[in-house]
């Protein structure tokens, strides 16, 4: 078994991308794709050349293979994807938005192989092989055993000694209330060393409105990097160092929002730090592939290439 830069987990779909703009009742043809934050965070990592392991579970049905062979074609590691032989693998639809519309996407993943995920798929040695570990708050929502695997990936990867991100991704609609919800999310984005969230998300789980004091808040925990994504704006970011400010977009507003901007992000940040660039340097890389995720139609389309990212870092430097 290899050792991985970097490793992430969660749960991957089928995704049914409608092939013509509108709303979903009226789309008859749809392309497949792959959908899942993780899933498309450890693409982008792969794309930039990094050894990137994805966990999970998937079921025994039609789709996994079509997973698998899409992460495999990327270069994503498999080695702890696990077949699950009584739970199918999830899948969803999702509208082609117009105008700056925020797509439809509707879900089918209830009980499905990747919630399934406990903490006896956990293999510590590939783990500990890893340098970095990045989780998002979507796969501690899948189930109570997901969870448990969530908070035991995080604390034993923090008593290896290994870097953590964390981005909340906040999904309502898989919790049992918003209540629930910030009450188990913010445990897990104070054992991060790097918190990547929303404006939206900041204020909602914190209950303070300005960056400054989001920021403020989750360094009191012993969060080390807070990072405040700011939309068209940029971001904001404070470290346990004194060191803050804004990195501003600088890219023009996409004509149709999309998701998989924030997996593009993450992926910019995180990249640039394991090599060991300045925080602020990998913010403006982040915010760069967010933009160009955010302006392709699909998920994973427009996160970059190292040959790409090369090509634009030595016409801004």
């Amino acid at each position: 078994m290899s050792a991985v830069d970097i490793v992430t987990f969660g749960e991957a779909l089928a995704m049914f991308l409608a092939m013509e703009p509108g709303d979903l009742i009226t789309a008859d043809q749809y392309l497949r794709g792959l959908a899942g934050a993780e899933s498309q965070f450890a693409i982008g990592m792969a794309r930039l050349g990094f050894r990137t392991g994805w966990v999970s579970r998937l079921g025994n049905d039609s789709f996994a293979p079509f997973i698998r062979s899409v992460l495999l074609r990327e270069g994503v590691d498999l080695t702890c994807v696990q077949t699950d032989l009584h739970h199918p693998t999830g899948f969803q639809f999702k509208s082609r938005p117009l105008h700056g519309e925020v797509p439809v996407v509707e879900s089918f993943r209830k009980g499905s192989a990747a919630s399934r995920l406990s903490v006896e798929d956990f293999d510590p040695a590939y783990f500990r092989g890893a340098r970095h570990l990045h989780v998002t708050g979507i796969a501690p929502a899948l189930s109570p055993s997901a969870m448990h695997f969530t908070q035991h990936a995080m604390d034993f990867m923090r008593l290896s000694g290994k870097g953590i991100s964390f981005d909340p991704n906040l999904r309502e609609p898989l919790w049992p209330s918003q209540e629930v919800m910030i009450k188990q999310i913010n445990p897990l984005a104070c054992k991060a060393d790097y918190l990547l969230l929303s404006l939206a998300e900041g204020r909602l789980l914190t209950g303070l409105h300005a960056p400054e004091d989001i920021t403020a808040r989750y360094l009191q925990f012993g969060v080390k990097h807070v990072v405040v994504k700011l939309g068209h704006q940029g971001a904001y970011f404070s470290s346990h160092d004194g060191q803050d400010g804004y990195v501003c977009a600088g890219a023009p507003p996409a004509d149709s929002i999309t998701t998989g901007e924030g997996e593009g992000f993450a992926a910019g940040v995180i990249s640039a730090l394991l090599e060991q660039r300045p925080l602020e340097a990998a913010i403006a890389r982040g915010n760069w592939i967010g933009t160009l995720a955010m302006h392709a139609a699909g998920d994973m389309t427009g996160l970059p290439t190292r040959q790409q990212l090369e090509r634009h870092e030595s016409e801004i430097w």
